[in-house]
């Protein structure tokens, strides 16, 4: 044991003395010598897997057969335009409808923690115990953590095994950039029902669409306080990242005065739990007309402010909720929010520093195609720029653990996910977890501190060892033997050492044994990038 110990500390050095060689060699090759058009031949296995590692959440066996049956046009056009929706193996599937979350509607889960809060404040009230109220509350604290735990898990299975791999990643891209973290008051309730009716409808959709389901939803009204925002109590918490983080971008041109404008427009745009068929608040005569209730989502006249407003330097013609929807237009289409959104896609998919004729050409799509978010998804993929910087996307946390697993277990689908998720945590970034509005940093000095990467061979020497744990019924039960996958007999993982310095295949060729080789495999400096 003492040995394996040794064996390991020093393979940890070497991963990380690799990576910092690595990171100094590493020169980005020239993007003018790369074609505008996708090729039309076939694949070699090493372009196989960096397709795969982009578009999807990991190059996996299964994965890479298919690129390779239905080439990359039809492979891209299917990524693009997935079947909806998509079909996930049954065990996935099963596991996904057996979840609380996915057996009630959004309207029962929130009438159950309704009463859960109700029967603690009571208890509270008539002196029933100086520990019932607290015991009720601590009850319904508990059933909020399942049920924002359960989403996780759902996300995490949808990542691993659906075939719709690129509405899965950008599913996970807008919900970063509508960031909602469930560590402020009750959106643990809300943020499974946020993924799944806000988002991930309008993951590969339109832009405009997204934004303002986005912005009814909620989770999103809670977060960002636009649910107390009313006529006399202006609250520009929303309207400011609706501005700087969701739309336009700093710098961009707006002004606080915008900021100011916008909080005013969107007073009155809150939800609403009560019954879907309970009366509408009183209203006066003139403003009964403007009332607005569609599922949770509520426009109340009453808290709206019906002043004129400036926006971008241009007034608003509409009132009450069209003055909303006549002011998302004007900012979805500034070509600051193009330009914003353009540049961060190209970050996430490509690089830190993207070049600029590339986030130009994706701009210029955006905007051509009215926001159309598949559209300009195949004009960044498919650029001579993009083509040209493949496999210089630093991995964040979710990227390496989620494609670790992929490439692991492939189609073999996990009993208990929560493992993925522990492992996730521990390279710290929990899902739904991020505090602030601004969502998880993408860029590689943000995940390649030398901490990081002490706890990436870490959690690469568990999936290496003891993934099994994904596979036991019950937490306690025994693990399988072996309690690991061999990657080594992996066709993508074969591709991918072929492809590496000789410094990496040095230090593979030292593995004594299955564990070590994993280990060693998954903390080599080609496994950080995408």
């Amino acid at each position: 044991m003492r040995s394996y110990r040794l064996l390991t500390l020093s393979a940890a050095a070497l991963a990380g003395t690799l990576w910092l060689s690595a990171c100094a060699s590493h020169v980005p090759p020239d993007a003018a010598s790369t074609p505008a058009t996708l090729p039309d031949t076939p694949l070699s296995a090493a372009q196989r897997q960096q397709w795969l590692d982009r578009v999807s959440w990991g190059a996996s066996d299964s994965a890479d057969r298919q690129l390779q049956r239905l080439g990359l046009q039809r492979w891209l056009d299917e990524q693009l335009a997935p079947r909806q929706p998509p079909r996930l193996p049954e065990p996935a599937q099963q596991h996904i409808a057996a979840l609380e979350i996915s057996q009630r509607s959004m309207e029962d889960l929130q009438r159950g923690i309704a009463a859960q809060r109700q029967a603690a404040r009571t208890a509270t009230e008539q002196g029933q115990g100086e520990g019932e109220g607290a015991r009720l509350r601590q009850e319904m604290q508990s059933h909020l953590n399942q049920l924002a735990a359960q989403a996780q898990q759902r996300q995490v299975l949808r990542a691993l095994y659906s075939p719709a791999q690129l509405q899965e990643q950008m599913t996970w891209f807008w919900m970063n950039h509508f960031n909602v973290s469930t560590r402020k008051a009750e959106t643990r309730l809300w943020i499974g029902d946020y993924e799944e009716r806000a988002i991930r409808p309008h993951a590969l959709g339109n832009f405009r669409s997204l934004l303002e389901a986005s912005m009814r939803h909620p989770a999103m009204l809670l977060y960002l306080d636009n649910a107390s925002n009313a006529k006399g109590h202006i609250n520009e918490n929303y309207a400011r990242e609706l501005l700087e983080l969701h739309t336009m971008g700093v710098g961009s041109g707006y002004t606080q005065a915008d900021v100011q404008a916008m909080a005013h427009v969107l007073t009155g745009v809150g939800f609403s739990t009560r019954d879907a068929d309970a009366p509408p608040p009183r209203l006066p005569p003139a403003l009964q007309a403007d009332y607005r209730r569609e599922g949770f989502f509520e426009f109340n006249p009453n808290r709206h402010d019906y002043a004129p407003q400036v926006l971008l330097g241009q007034p608003l013609r509409a009132k009450g909720l069209a003055a909303v929807d006549e002011a998302l237009d004007r900012i979805v289409a500034s070509p600051a929010t193009a330009q914003f959104i353009a540049r961060k896609l190209a970050v996430f998919f490509i690089s830190d520093n993207p070049p600029p004729a590339l986030v130009q050409r994706t701009a210029a799509a955006f905007a051509r195609s009215h926001g159309d978010i598949a559209a300009t998804l195949r004009s960044l993929l498919t650029a001579p720029e993009a083509l040209a910087q493949q496999g210089q996307r630093f991995k964040d946390p979710v990227h390496y653990v989620l494609g670790a697993v992929r490439l692991g277990y492939d189609e073999r689908v996990a009993s208990d996910v929560r493992p993925v998720i522990g492992w996730i945590n521990r390279l710290g970034q929990p899902i739904y977890g991020h505090e602030t509005p601004d969502g998880y940093p993408a860029s590689q000095s943000d995940w390649a501190s030398s901490g990081q990467m002490a706890a990436r061979f870490d959690v690469a020497r568990q999936i290496a060892t003891r993934s099994a744990v994904l596979f036991r019924a019950e937490p306690q039960a025994p693990l399988e033997q072996p309690p690991y996958p061999d990657l080594a007999q992996r066709a993508t993982a074969q591709a991918r050492v072929a492809q590496w310095s000789a410094a990496s295949r040095e230090a593979l060729a030292k593995a004594r044994n299955v564990p070590d080789w994993n280990t060693y495999f998954l903390s080599a400096p080609e496994m950080m990038v995408r």
